[in-house]
């Protein structure tokens, strides 16, 4: 799920271009301004589009997609960078299969290393031959991402600032010789059978079952017809293992990122799980509003509670009266005095490192 909330009062219009994409401006625009027949964009952002937007003002002729995993971020930045006949945003698993002729992708220094090599991957694999690639960084000393450039282009231009960063700009002149696959696949167990998880970059829990997630399979208990609703499933191991418990139960996985929704469906098929179903969604909404009988979430720790916010309104709207929710965290005071506010009968559970807050929702006023 996303990491913030559509309560926020930013004003993204006033957010700063991230010094990645500012560098990418600088670099490529000049490139394109005698660019008169029409070429493909690809680009990605550190924030809402900046150098995306930035580039389909500067070229008319480009046709720019800015693509994202994230559905909230996606609806973030149509919001910000508004309506432009050649200029769209995108939210997919994968890029486009669309072939481009120009991608434009910032990066920053040491975050998720091993999504940056998949999309620069995919990158390379969407461009056409002659099609050139500008990627940025915010650490001026930079050799990871050079070295990283080098393994796949026959030739890179270095344009560096002195305390700014780095962008590295690479034409493909022919196929990668070999593709990595990324995709990871791990097992934990739970009650009497092993749980398989599928997990890319980018998405939460990869290659590992997240310690709150174990947490929370300890206290939860599930009885015959019960429908649960898992709210920022990730690759989804809290849905899948609970639907692996009881066939009689129906679960539903929520997550604003299209490869984590990608995941838990694969994670279904992998466990031969018919009552597991994956919804991608930009703010916790699917059907069956009022009808679950449980809700689970594994909140981020930062936001200020914005997206936790987010978390316990959802499961307002989608619990039936009577209802339980599940928090997981590892503080849980906020929780405990919000959950107060809009639920009846709150209390909590120790489980390892990690506090269970539980609560039921309350019947509707008629």
């Amino acid at each position: 799920m996303p990491r913030r909330s559509k309560k926020s009062t930013t004003n993204v219009k006033t957010l700063p271009t991230p010094v990645q994409e500012q560098l990418l401006i600088d670099a490529v625009c000049p490139l394109l301004e005698d660019q008169t027949a029409e070429i493909r964009v690809l680009c990605t952002t550190l924030s809402r589009g900046q150098a995306a937007a930035a580039l389909a003002a500067a070229c008319p002729a480009a046709q720019v997609t800015c693509h994202f995993l994230d559905a909230y971020l996606a609806e973030l930045t149509r919001e910000f960078a508004g309506a432009s006949l050649n200029f769209e945003t995108g939210c997919s698993a994968e890029f486009p299969e669309a072939a481009i002729d120009l991608a434009v992708i910032p990066t920053h220094s040491g975050v998720e290393p091993e999504l940056t090599r998949d999309r620069l991957q995919s990158t390379h694999q969407a461009l056409v031959e002659g099609g050139r690639l500008a990627v940025s960084t915010n650490d001026p000393k930079d050799s990871w991402l050079h070295e990283l450039m080098q393994s796949m282009f026959h030739k890179v231009t270095r344009i560096a600032t002195k305390k700014r960063g780095v962008v590295y700009i690479a034409r493909k002149t022919a196929p990668l010789k070999k593709l990595k696959s990324f995709e990871a696949r791990f097992t934990f167990p739970d009650h009497d059978r092993l749980i398989t998880i599928v997990s890319r970059p980018g998405v939460f829990c990869h290659r590992r079952l997240d310690d709150g997630a174990r947490a929370l399979l300890k206290v939860v208990e599930v009885r015959d017809n019960d429908r649960i609703l898992d709210m920022g499933c990730g690759a989804g191991a809290v849905g899948l293992a609970l639907a692996a418990r009881n066939a009689k139960i129906s679960v539903t996985g929520v997550d604003s990122n299209a490869r984590a929704v990608w995941c838990a469906e694969q994670g279904a098929a992998a466990n031969e799980l018919a009552n597991f179903n994956a919804v991608h969604t930009a703010d916790g909404s699917c059907e069956g509003e009022g009808s679950y009988d449980l809700f689970l979430g594994n909140p981020p720790y930062f936001s200020n509670y914005q997206i936790a916010e987010l978390f316990l309104q959802t499961a307002v709207r989608m619990l039936k009266p009577g209802g339980e929710i599940m928090i997981v965290s590892k503080s849980i005071a906020w929780y405990k005095q919000r959950m107060a506010e809009l639920f009846d009968d709150v209390g909590t559970a120790e489980s390892g490192h990690y506090i269970i807050a539980g609560a039921v929702n309350r019947r509707r006023q008629k």
